[in-house]
């Protein structure tokens, strides 16, 4: 499994390979040829940034059969998708901000699909080869707005509702991970990827044949049961199988 995470030292930018919290810098095109200097990174000075900088947040909707439930929602025949601004993303470590705290808002975990090619008109047979890998997300919703507007991009564009990373891992196999969310240590969701309705690949498939996807871009596959809401002083953690967990504080 190779652990993929984008670092900033400065006005120095760079993607780098994580091996135990040692960072050994990529050469080369991230989501192309490259290769990785033998000699570490020194840690000092350097901050993590979301792992990706996508065109494109693509969020899938109601994918949860066990969401679907506790919704009272009937299972979506073909997949549910809209847009997040890619201005809500927050890296690892960073704070959610709740710009109405009288609305309720709330925690969604998520796993997240990062695109590694220009995709379009890809089958589910052919889709595994345009995905770079697999990464934590949350996708943080106004509810408030969400019921009074009818649709779902503003209620989940606020700056830093989409919480995403700390690394990507590229050699991830999606099915049958744990999901889970923790609120303040204590446990709120707790699933499994079987428990989603379209997986990553028909996904892919499916949003290729309405638009082009590009090296960068991310799906966010839908939440499980078990979401609530959140409020100052929070702290949310994201755990997904093997990968590293995302952790975000409330403000």
């Amino acid at each position: 499994m190779a652990t993929i995470g984008r670092f900033q030292k400065g006005d120095d930018i760079f993607y780098a390979k994580v091996v135990n919290d040692t960072l050994f810098r990529l050469r080369g095109e991230v989501f192309g040829a490259h290769t990785f200097e033998r000699k570490p990174v020194l840690r000092r000075g350097i901050r993590l940034l979301t792992p990706v900088v996508p065109s494109k947040v693509i969020c899938v909707g109601l994918n949860y059969a066990d969401h679907a439930r506790e919704t009272g929602k009937e299972l979506p025949r073909e997949p549910l998708f809209w847009f997040k601004a890619p201005t809500s993303l927050l890296p690892h470590g960073g704070k959610i901000h709740i710009p109405f705290p009288e609305h309720r808002t709330d925690y969604e975990a998520e796993l997240c699909v990062v695109i590694g090619r220009k995709t379009r008109n890809v089958t589910p047979a052919q889709a595994p080869r345009c995905i770079f890998g697999y990464t934590a997300a949350q996708d943080i919703s106004d509810r408030t707005i969400q019921k009074s507007d009818g649709q779902w991009a503003r209620a989940k564009s606020f700056d830093t509702f989409t919480p995403l990373g700390p690394f990507v891992e590229t050699e991830v196999d999606p099915a049958g991970l744990a999901i889970q969310l923790f609120q303040n240590g204590q446990l709120r969701q707790n699933s499994n990827t079987r428990e989603m309705i379209f997986k990553p690949a028909e996904l892919v498939s499916f949003i290729s044949t309405h638009l082009t996807l590009l090296p960068g871009d991310v799906i966010l596959t839908g939440t499980p049961a078990g979401i609530g809401p959140i409020r100052s002083g929070d702290r949310l953690e994201v755990r997904i199988g093997g990968l590293a967990p995302l952790v975000n504080t409330v403000r």
